[in-house]
């Protein structure tokens, strides 16, 4: 043999490289592979990839000679030249591998799996060709992210992720220690840290928890609170989908590759660290992990599910390959084998899926960290609708089911957002019905009782999938339709769905026991458009939806009735044009029940005689219109929607101009004005008709005068219809109000009357029959105050005529009906004959103690001062407004007669009455309201009256501000009492007040109260009540104290300020705002910009430590006082007041209230991110 053949290897004799690679001093694979000859012969076409030394590249390969050389070695075995020549080859292979690594290589083409690699980008072939010194940068096994590294290639955007997975994987294959050192640094540097591993820490697994302890230790010392998750900086706007996009991207491309398959050893690597950072006690390694695995987790189940479509596709083509005549076996075996390899694959990615699942979501998703527990439901609600052969169980969903109950809003809501996209497919009602029976309670629990309004209405409206699949009991469908009176919104939209499907199940069923649709039609005959006062098969939805609301608002007829206007406290909580909670269902029962639309069906059905019933039991229309019939309950409610109905589809009308791009186009206005045309005539017809049959109950009559609120006047007199039908009307208006002493009635019926005289071309009409009220009721007043005013009948119209006109008072000019002197007088009467004025002061002094044993009686006593009192505070107002009119005008005034005989009788009933007594309370804010009436006279002038115009600015004597203050002391009392709150003691004798706030049978009535909710409801009532009649008196003693009619001057001057302050803090929020207006009303947002802010920037630096440990509402308050002193006076505001030196007074806030605020400040909040890093059930 030449020495220049190569000599054919010995397979007896041990290769001495193989041998010397197998030593303790390295194990790499990728050296393994360069120093095999047969490897080396394989890749000599990658010659530049190896070479990366220029300097290599240049000079000959010292391993050329060397292994020439080693052949001529072998063959001459005597030669003595022969351990020098050993000598020299690991002399050289030692120089080679200092020089270079290994270098990055393609995987085999021979190989199978390496050809469904993603492909890479060019772009990415030409910029790592060049660079071969990035690996070379790892010689001390330590990994680099500045500027290099896997998470500056991710983050750079340079390549896409895909090309990105694609040379990590490559570089998998030539050295996986590298690699997955690699990678677990990146998710290293994704929590934040910028501590790393390296290889040795790799290649030792079992270390793995220690090393990541030593890396927390280290990274706590930092003290570092933010971490790209959750940071909110922009640019971290887009990092976690970047980073969970390359997770998917790397597992797609592992899949593709057949690494993931082929190699466990790249899955158990990743998941040792990951599954241990998951369970870390910092909440970045722990939050950052949770995300990577559970974004493996997607990716796999997305796996899962393409593996599982293939084995079914490859075995339909099996299948139909087989039913061939001329069966291919070949082909059958290779689609058999495929087969197999494919369930292999899928038991493998579910044996992964399994492991993450018990290493990692079973522990995370109870964290204390609730972003953490909304990861895990998201990615839960993800598996099971990706891969439900897998995840679908009762052993996994019943996680869904206990995350109900997590105490987070976001998770709550999450949750139900997953369960939504289950309950969705209706195909899932079979795997679903053990989880409805076991947490539908819940469920229903949180429809009903989550605090979060949001979360209410999206649980609603899972039930409402959870109805159609008809898993929900009766009794949970009538606890969600009760959610039509939800005081939220979005809960009552939210239910308006539900609750149509119930009436229509129900309506279904009355046309059912009825004979069907068909048989209903039969007698009914043919519907005519617009006989609207035929009987329709409509109307059995009317009814159901009567007797459904009337039997949810039975549970609340707890003894207070929500039509009843009547009641003191219904009263008293009535706000001025607010709607009732039937009203409000009202509303959402529009939207959701398409028949409430036709408002003109619903009042012609209404307004139907049911009491003339055929005389045939066994005709089918008696039967209908029985079943049709209404009770008094159910017609309010029928009106209450009509009501609704009307409103809707004008506001639908008048929005109907405007196209979508907000241009209102000709045809559109012509169309919402026939709309509304039609509208006001149709009302104009009904209204009469409806009061006729409805006008002698209170309730019903109240909401038949509602509907003329919403009669567009304006149209009705541009159509020229025929005056005398608006007359009319009036004259049905009036009619009710002389006829009932409803206080609702009356109110609705003045407003009515309101809302008629605001059109100017209707002015002359409606001022004829205001006037005929006000003749009928001034001399209805004559009469009565000349009977026995002692006796009950005559006692009891006389307090209807005198509210009648306090309400007349309250919309029409009343200073020439109050002056008038009577026609006829009486010589039985008790009380002298004179003009109203003075009878209505008569009537207050002659029941001033209200001894009245009987209850009744008393209160009937109490109605008349106090509506006696409301319609002189009326005079009063018209008096100060014609003189303001006068003096503007310079026009002659009128008899401006004083008002200190209605002061001092008002005092005296005050005087008369004790504690927090409601009369007491009416007539302190009368007081009040007077004298700071007039108050607005302290800058104007008179040539001619002047003396007399000054006399009517007064102040309140010390006397009514002992008597004031001690009525605010038992009203402050009362609320306390109801509230549990304490009260900084009152140094002044004169206002204690007998009354314990801290009564000890206060605790009997909350433990009462807890085993009744109607109680429950009551006691939360009357809080409200209390807090609203203290804060009422409150604003007037305030407004009194800026008008500088109240504690303005004498000893005490201060008193009232100090005293309305003394508990601010504790009294609520409402109160708190209240009382803020002592030193000026609130700042603006709008206001608060520009100098102000300017001024205000070094107060606010300077003072940054004191108001660290200050609670948000002092802290607010400071800066709003701070910012009042050198905002700008509103025009017309109290600051502008005080600079016309209506108020001089410089209101500063006392020394003991700045130290009480000290004392009752709110501790501040302690960082608790400490405990939050504790975890739950590790």
């Amino acid at each position: 043999m030449e020495l220049s053949d190569p000599a054919p290897p010995d397979p007896t004799t041990p290769n001495n490289a193989t041998t010397r690679r197998k030593s303790a001093r390295t194990r790499q694979k990728p050296v393994l592979l360069q120093e095999d000859p047969h490897v080396s012969n394989a890749s000599n076409g990658s010659t530049k990839r190896k070479r990366a030394d220029e300097r290599d590249r240049d000079s000959p390969d010292p391993l050329d000679d060397v292994s020439d050389e080693e052949t001529s070695v072998d063959e001459s075995d005597g030669d003595p030249h022969i351990e020098e020549v050993k000598e020299k080859r690991r002399k050289a292979a030692r120089s080679k591998k200092a020089a270079t690594k290994p270098a990055a290589k393609k995987p085999k083409t021979a190989s199978a799996p390496t050809t469904k690699l993603a492909v890479r980008p060019a772009i990415n072939g030409t910029k790592n060709a060049p660079k071969p010194k990035k690996p070379r940068a790892r010689s001390n096994t330590v990994v680099s992210d500045s500027g290099t590294g896997l998470y500056s290639e991710i983050f750079s955007h340079v390549h896409t992720l895909d090309g990105v997975a694609a040379d990590w994987m490559t570089r998998y294959e030539q050295n996986s220690s590298d690699a997955i050192c690699d990678l677990i640094n990146f998710v290293l540097k994704c929590t934040g840290c910028d501590l790393q591993i390296d290889v040795h820490d790799v290649e030792d697994p079992d270390n793995a928890t220690s090393k990541l302890t030593d890396l927390q230790e280290e990274h706590n010392q930092l003290k570092i609170t933010d971490y790209p998750l959750i940071s909110k900086g922009k640019s971290n706007a887009n990092f976690r989908n970047t980073m969970v996009d390359f997770v998917h991207a790397l597992i797609s491309t592992a899949h593709a590759a057949g690494i993931l398959y082929s190699d466990e050893g790249l899955f158990e690597s990743l998941q040792v660290w990951v599954t241990s950072m998951s369970s870390s006690a910092i909440r970045p390694f722990r939050h950052t992990a949770t995300v990577v695995s559970l974004a493996i987790g997607n990716t796999l189940c997305s796996l899962a599910a393409d593996i599982a479509d293939n084995v079914a596709k490859t075995m339909r083509q099996k299948d139909s390959e087989k039913k061939k005549k001329n069966v291919n076996k070949e082909r059958v075996a290779a689609l058999q084998t495929k087969i197999a390899d494919d369930q292999k694959r899928k038991a493998t990615v579910e044996s992964m899926l399994s492991d993450i699942f018990q290493s990692v979501y079973i522990h995370r998703y109870r964290d204390v960290d609730f972003k953490i527990r909304v990861e895990c439901v998201t990615a839960l609600g993800t598996w099971i609708t990706t891969t439900p052969e897998i995840f679908f169980t009762s052993q996994h969903i019943r996680y869904l089911g206990w995350v109900l109950s997590d105490p987070s809003s976001a998770t709550r809501a999450e949750v139900i957002k997953q369960l939504s996209r289950l309950y969705k497919n209706r195909e899932n009602v079979g795997r679903l019905r053990a989880f409805t029976e076991r947490f539908r309670p819940r469920l229903v629990e949180m429809a009903s009782r989550d605090a979060e309004p949001g979360i209410r209405a999206a649980a609603v409206e899972l039930l409402d999938m959870v109805r159609e699949t008809g898993l929900l009991e009766p009794d949970d469908i009538d606890t969600i339709g009760k959610l039509i009176f939800d005081t939220e919104p979005r809960v009552r939209k939210a239910v308006a769905g539900f609750f149509a499907e119930n009436i229509n199940d129900l309506f279904e069923s009355a046309v059912d026991d009825l004979g069907g649709e068909e048989g209903i039609s039969e007698y009914l005959g043919t519907e005519v458009e617009d006989d609207y006062n035929a009987p329709r098969i409509v109307w059995l939805k009317y009814i159901c939806l009567a007797e459904v609301l009337q039997s949810y608002d039975a549970d609340n007829d707890d003894g207070s009735d929500g039509f009843a206007n009547n009641s003191e406290v219904t009263e008293s909580l009535n706000v001025s044009g607010s709607d009732s909670r039937f009203t409000l269902a009202a509303q959402a029962i529009y939207e959701g029940v398409s028949e409430v639309k036709e408002w003109e069906v619903l009042a012609g059905y209404l307004l139907y005689d049911h009491s003339s019933l055929p005389a045939d039991e066994g005709d089918p229309e008696r039967a209908f219109q029985a079943r049709c019939q209404l009770n008094e309950r159910q017609e309010i409610l029928l009106l209450e929607i009509l009501n609704v109905a009307v409103k809707s589809r004008l506001i639908e009308a008048v929005a109907s101009e405007t196209e979508k791009k907000g241009k209102k186009t000709k045809a559109r206005q012509e169309e919402s004005r026939e709309i509304q045309e039609r509208i006001a005539i149709h009302l104009a017809q009904v209204i009469p008709q409806l009061l006729k049959k409805f006008g002698s109950n209170p309730a019903t009559a109240t909401a038949v005068l509602r509907l003329e609120h919403v009669l567009n006047l304006e149209i009705f007199q541009e159509i020229r219809q025929d005056s005398t039908t608006y007359s009319s009307l009036l004259d049905d208006i009036n009619k009710q109000f002389l006829t009932h002493a409803d206080q609702g009635v009356l109110a609705e019926a003045s407003t009515a009357l309101l809302h008629a005289r605001s059109f100017e071309d209707l002015e002359e009409i409606t001022e004829s029959k205001l006037q005929e009220l006000w003749d009928d009721t001034v001399n209805t007043l004559h009469v009565l105050a000349g009977g026995d005013i002692f006796d009950q009948d005559n006692l009891t119209n006389l307090c209807s005529t005198v509210r009648r006109i306090a309400n007349l008072a309250s919309i029409s000019d009343c200073l020439t009906s109050f002056s008038a002197e009577p026609t006829s007088t009486s010589k039985k009467s008790k009380v002298p004959k004179s003009s109203p004025h003075a009878i209505l002061l008569a009537l207050i002094n002659e029941h001033l103690g209200n001894d009245e044993p009987d209850p009744q009686v008393a209160e009937e006593v109490d109605e008349l001062i106090n509506s006696a009192m409301r319609a002189l505070l009326f005079y009063n107002m018209w008096l100060a407004r014609s003189l303001h009119a006068a003096l503007t005008d310079n026009g002659p005034l009128p008899a401006a007669s004083s008002y200190d005989e209605f002061a001092q009788t008002v005092l005296s009933v005050m005087e008369s009455r004790k504690g927090a007594d409601p009369v007491r309370l009416a007539a302190a804010g009368t007081y009040l309201d007077l004298f700071t009436l007039f108050a607005t006279f302290r800058h104007t002038s008179s040539p001619t009256n002047d003396d007399d115009i000054k006399a009517l600015v007064q102040n309140i004597p010390p006397k009514a501000q002992t008597i004031i203050l001690s009525i605010f002391a038992a009203t402050e009392k009362q609320y306390a009492k109801k509230c549990h709150r304490s009260l900084e003691p009152v140094e002044d004798d004169s206002q204690a007040v007998d009354s314990d706030p801290e009564d000890s049978s206060a605790d009997e009535d909350d433990e009462e109260e807890d085993d009744n909710s109607g109680k429950k409801n009551r006691a939360q009532h009357e809080k409200l009540l209390a807090e609203k009649i203290l804060c009422e008196l409150a604003g007037k003693m305030v407004l009194a104290v800026v008008g500088r009619v109240f504690d303005s001057d004498g000893d005490g001057k201060g008193e009232v300020r100090s005293r309305l302050k003394l508990n601010r803090l504790r009294l609520g929020t409402n109160y708190k705002e209240v009382v803020a207006f002592l030193d000026g009303p609130p700042k603006t947002k709008s206001k608060a910009g520009g100098g102000v802010g300017k001024g205000n920037g070094r107060k606010k630096g300077g003072e940054n430590k004191k108001k660290e440990d200050k609670s948000d509402e002092l802290v607010r308050d400071e800066e709003d006082s701070g910012e009042e002193q050198e905002q700008a006076p509103e025009e017309g505001g109290e600051e502008d007041l005080r600079e016309r030196e209506l108020d001089r007074e410089d209101h500063r806030e006392e020394p003991e209230a700045e130290e009480e605020e000290d004392n009752v400040r709110a501790a501040p909040t302690e960082d608790d991110d400490d405990a939050d890093d504790d975890l739950i059930g590790d």
